[in-house]
């Protein structure tokens, strides 16, 4: 089997193609520039992932397709238009490269979209689930969805199977951008005022989603079906802080300050978006994917935590 993934030098796209590529899987990693591809023999270089790019050459024998590539959500865009900037990469661009993989005869084509499809928070009583209607809530999310809705029409009309894999939060060993900086807080000592947040959040570890993701590729099931996917086991911000402590080998000082009182720093801050994730909810149901493709996670949220904390430690300037 012959599989080709995209944002191969990426957190989750390296991965894939570290983890899945043996025995009678070649993998090939698509990667921006030749300093990406680093010592991979099989990395193909495509510097533009967009509505222009020419795949053909790229795509003979390729039974699977891995799209990890993105324009990736930032708290602050600083483009004039966000939604025509993530609409270039991640519905033109993923749309013609589908196009040109159906046309070659890939057989199977797995979207990395992202749990803002479904929404920006949940209730209690009621986590998101892989065939709610959708309802993104910022630029980023819509530009998933509309891929997604292209992808779908596309299957149906060119039969190569379109699976879909929507993921929360991803941690695990060289995470960056708001789970780093939780782990710095907490390892610098600093003290941590989400104390009192008894909201609850799902995550997905890194080691969870690839081994969905080669489930994907090769399971019957997964045909043209969409797969929320996390750790099984949501933690409110307070805990997930305090088993990041436990993890580093230094426990979190926490402030049990108020959650609206939070909420003012915030906004005074400029970080009300960053705040409004740590205090609100958003809760995944998998039931589907253990169902569908009798799938489970396999590792739990503690082996991860320590994975990703010891990789953290590792790479501090001595």
């Amino acid at each position: 089997m012959r599989i080709l993934v995209t944002g191969g030098s990426g957190f989750v796209g390296r991965s894939v193609c570290e983890r899945i590529g043996s025995g009678e899987i070649d993998v090939f990693p698509v990667v921006r520039s030749p300093d990406k591809a680093a010592s991979r023999s099989k990395c193909i270089i495509v510097p533009d992932i967009g509505p222009d790019t020419g795949w053909q050459k790229f795509l003979s024998g390729t039974d699977v397709i891995v799209h990890t590539a993105a324009r990736v959500h930032v708290a602050k865009d600083t483009a004039a238009d966000p939604l025509a900037a993530y609409r270039h990469i991640n519905v033109a661009g993923t749309l013609n490269l589908a196009r040109q993989a159906a046309d070659a005869g890939v057989r199977r084509f797995i979207f990395l979209s992202s749990i803002k499809v479904n929404g920006d928070n949940t209730t209690f009583a009621r986590p998101f689930h892989a065939d709610d209607q959708a309802n993104p809530g910022d630029a980023y999310g819509r530009s998933k969805y509309e891929a997604e809705v292209e992808l779908q029409h596309l299957s149906q009309v060119s039969g190569m199977d379109v699976v879909v894999i929507r993921p929360p939060l991803v941690y695990g060993p060289g995470v960056r951008a708001n789970f780093l900086t939780m782990m710095r807080w907490v390892h610098r000592g600093w003290p941590v005022p989400f104390g009192n947040v008894e909201n609850r959040r799902s995550l997905v570890a890194l080691d969870n989603l690839v081994d969905l993701i080669k489930t994907c590729c090769v399971h019957p099931a997964a045909a043209n079906q969409v797969f929320l996917v996390s750790d099984d086991e949501d933690v409110s911000t307070t805990e997930l802080f305090r088993r990041i402590g436990v993890a580093l080998r230094r426990p979190a000082r926490f402030v049990p300050l108020p959650p609206a009182l939070v909420r003012a720093i915030a906004a005074v801050a400029g970080k009300q978006g960053q705040v409004a994730r740590l205090l609100g909810s958003l809760q995944v149901d998998i039931d589907k994917t253990r169902k569908r493709l009798g799938w489970s996670p396999v590792v739990s949220m503690e082996v991860a935590l320590e994975e990703t904390t010891r990789q953290y430690l590792d790479s501090r300037p001595r």
